[in-house]
């Protein structure tokens, strides 16, 4: 399959925006804690958990299509796309035990049970997966008719993702404060909320209310970009989607200094669905920004190590994890200055554009060797 530049190149700016805040975090001491550096940091921080799950949304669309595009059943795709979910869900679930295996002297048992972004990743893509199977049209009896059913199956996956974005936005306060599921065990209630072992929803962690919500936004906007209108006039929609996103930003600034409230309690900055809108108001004005750039900007004029960390961003996540906040720290944790910091973050960046390289390397000499190992048995 193709992969679409810009997808790659988001990615890869979350990877970026990820190792900063990471290592800032970790290792500017408490007097360089007090410089704006820290600041800007975390600003930046707010923006790679929604671009991950809106972008999982938009290449989950993908697959999708490319599947339908073959004929194949709703139930055989549902199949497969809800166990690639599963499977980056274990990998959270492992990833947490490694955590817990390379920190075991200073790391809680609890956080075996931490709810992480690969975890509600996984989780949303399983969910995406029934979604999409619930919304598509019925198996065609003939080839004839593959087109229109796709077609609608097209239609009612972006309805339906956008209904789903709204209903986890519209009650995720409310789950939060005044209709916690309290029965639940922690570890469960942790799962829709982020409770986790604090008595109260922690901001931090990766519930499925709400974050869930952007990878349903993400599979709405890769379902339309796959009607015949977005192919047809690509350019002028991607601006449309940019423009949409600074409405939506406006909206959300409007609706939040409106005087009449759905809540009885409302937190702007974290469970709020106006703080939501915009969130997914930026994800939109960043997804016509990186088109436009990998489009007619110098994106894609030679190599790129932006696009190229996209590709193998779930790896380069779970490796620089243990060289910033683990035991294999490459600087002394909350010791640093600014500039020492800095400098760890170049060596973090460039370790793991090696290591994306690597891997990329590997996957095709091993493609390459099965092709000329097929080829004997075609002929």
């Amino acid at each position: 399959m193709k992969r679409l530049s810009y997808i790659d190149w988001m990615r890869g700016l979350a990877c970026v925006l990820m190792f900063q805040t990471h290592c800032y975090d970790s290792w500017l001491s408490p007097e360089a804690r007090k410089s704006g550096v820290l600041v800007w940091s975390k600003l930046g921080g707010t923006l790679p958990a929604p671009l991950f799950l809106f972008l999982s949304g938009i290449s989950f669309a993908l697959v999708t299509e490319r599947l339908r595009d073959k004929g194949i059943s709703p139930g055989e795709i549902a199949k497969t796309t809800i166990r690639r979910g599963a499977e980056i869900f274990a990998l959270g679930l492992l990833f947490r035990v490694q955590e817990y295996a390379l920190g075991y002297r200073w790391v809680p048992w609890t956080d075996l049970l931490r709810v992480d972004i690969l975890n509600i990743l996984g989780l949303s893509m399983m969910f995406m997966g029934v979604l999409c199977w619930l919304s598509a049209a019925r198996s065609p009896a003939n080839s004839a008719a593959l087109s229109q059913s796709v077609a609608t199956s097209r239609i009612r996956g972006i309805f339906a993702a956008l209904l789903a974005a709204t209903l986890v936005a519209m009650a995720t306060p409310l789950l939060w404060t005044t209709h916690r599921p309290r029965h639940l065990p922690w570890p469960l209630e942790s799962y829709i909320n982020g409770v986790h072992i604090f008595g109260n929803p922690q901001p931090w962690l990766f519930p499925i209310f709400p974050w869930s919500a952007f990878a349903f936004v993400g599979l709405a906007i890769g379902f339309f970009l796959f009607t015949n209108t977005a192919k047809r006039y690509e350019a002028l929609i991607f601006a449309t989607l940019g423009g949409t996103g600074i409405l939506a930003c406006l909206l959300s600034l409007k609706v939040d200094a409106s005087p009449i409230q759905l809540y009885s309690v409302y937190d702007y900055w974290h469970t709020s669905p106006n703080f939501f809108l915009m969130r997914c108001g930026i994800l939109l004005i960043i997804l016509f920004c990186v088109y436009a750039w990998c489009r007619w900007g110098l994106a894609q004029m030679g190599f790129s190590p932006i696009i190229q960390l996209g590709k193998t961003s779930l790896l380069v996540y779970w490796v620089h994890i243990e060289f910033v906040y683990g035991r294999f720290s490459i600087l002394p944790k909350r010791q640093c200055s600014v500039l020492q910091a800095t400098a760890g973050l170049c060596i973090i960046f460039l370790a793991m554009l090696l290591l994306s390289l690597l891997r990329t390397n590997w996957k095709n000499r091993r493609a390459k060797a099965q092709k000329l190992a097929a080829a004997p048995a075609l002929t």
